[in-house]
């Protein structure tokens, strides 16, 4: 089955970048545009980014569209195939199992880090944060205050290259589209799981603090394994060499 640029347009559409700002600033805003399409699942991986289609609907000439999709190859999760153009990349099982490998050791430092390193305000704020997404109901907002959370926990962690390597490899992430949080019982168990990491920081345990975020990541890796298997159209051609995934 041919894959589609992208998933029906929301009921609002998005304003147009300004025609008068420079192409430059155009680009890294359409840069911008396409990544929150990617992370929200509006463009799916194996989807064709067409110059034109993309332009008319961002409301923009094409030149900043192509430095918008360069932008994007740069960021690893563009590729260009061979008589089809630019697409969002396909990642394959091998990938998957890597970038959570990743995630979870960057991550894990970042809690060990931050239990040393965080003032009080921080970890106030971060239990703030908590609180509120373990109160919320919509999936949107529960997305919006663990994204908050984790974000708090790599400034608390105050490493300038942490930061660097979590921004590219969270950039690879979002061609997996929306997160497992839109699953309501993994929403529940996050909040549980940020309540003990918590409760480490607190305690300036940073060993603690780090086998919980460990702990954590695993979680909403397992429940990442499980949405891929459901949706097996996301997976590259490699991700079934190796046969059936138990």
């Amino acid at each position: 089955m041919p894959a589609t640029a992208a998933r029906p347009a929301p009921e609002t559409a998005p304003e147009p970048l300004p025609e008068s700002a420079p192409e430059a600033s155009q680009g890294q805003g359409a840069h911008a545009r396409l990544l929150e399409d990617i992370r929200l699942g509006r463009i799916l991986p194996g989807a064709r980014l067409r110059e034109t289609e993309l332009a008319a609907r961002l409301g923009i000439s094409r030149t900043p569209v192509r430095e918008a999709i360069r932008l994007l190859e740069a960021d690893g999760i563009v590729e260009h195939i061979p008589r089809q153009g630019a697409s969002l990349r396909r990642l394959g099982y091998a990938e998957v199992m890597e970038l959570y490998e990743m995630r979870t050791v960057l991550e894990g430092t970042a809690a060990r880090l931050a239990a040393r390193a965080a003032s009080d305000l921080e970890l106030s704020e971060l239990a703030e944060i908590n609180a509120a997404m373990a109160a919320a109901t919509d999936a949107a907002g529960i997305a919006r205050l663990n994204a908050q959370f984790h974000t708090g926990i790599l400034n608390a962690a105050k490493n300038r290259y942490l930061r660097r390597a979590m921004d590219s490899m969270r950039r690879t992430l979002m061609i997996l589209g929306p997160t497992t949080l839109m699953d309501p019982a993994r929403a529940a168990g996050a909040a549980a799981e940020h309540a003990a990491l918590l409760e480490a920081l607190q305690a300036r345990d940073g060993p603690r603090a780090e086998a919980a975020m460990r702990a954590h990541i695993e979680a909403a890796h397992r429940v990442r394994l499980r949405q891929l298997r459901e949706d097996p159209e996301r997976w590259s051609d490699a991700a079934n060499e190796g046969g059936d995934i138990d």
